[in-house]
């Protein structure tokens, strides 16, 4: 299982990429997307739309299931992968790379308590 050390996560299988900007790119953890099977759709929060701290911000239809995606962070989305509209198999083939799911500006003071590093992600899934 590949769990980049430069990346923080969740312990719902999201992880947090935080940009040069200050904003976070976010998406599905390797784990995630082998626990869900092949991705067949996703379902992306609109540009603009605001989340609270582990608010419904998209939906993955899987083989296996339909999962939702949490925001790390109370935030504004401020860019979504159009990618995973045509390509969601992104999710399965790149998870850290193709296929991220959005990208957030957090709120002023955004609580970033409840995310966990490499070590500790492995060690919940372990």
């Amino acid at each position: 299982m590949n769990v980049p050390e430069e990346l923080a996560y969740t312990a719902e299988h999201e992880w947090i990429a935080e940009l040069e900007d200050g904003r976070l790119k976010i998406g599905i953890t390797d784990y995630a997307q082998d626990a869900l099977g092949d991705v067949v759709y996703v379902d992306l929060p609109d540009a603009g739309s605001s989340f609270e701290a582990g608010g419904v911000a998209a939906e993955v239809e899987s083989t296996k299931s339909v999962s939702e995606i949490y925001a790390p962070l109370a935030g504004t989305i401020d860019d979504v992968n159009e990618a995973l509209a045509d390509s969601p198999d992104l999710v399965n083939a790149d998870p850290y790379g193709a296929g991220w799911f959005f990208i957030m500006t957090p709120a002023d003071g955004a609580d970033r308590s409840a995310l966990i590093d490499a070590a500790a992600y492995r060690e919940l899934t372990s």
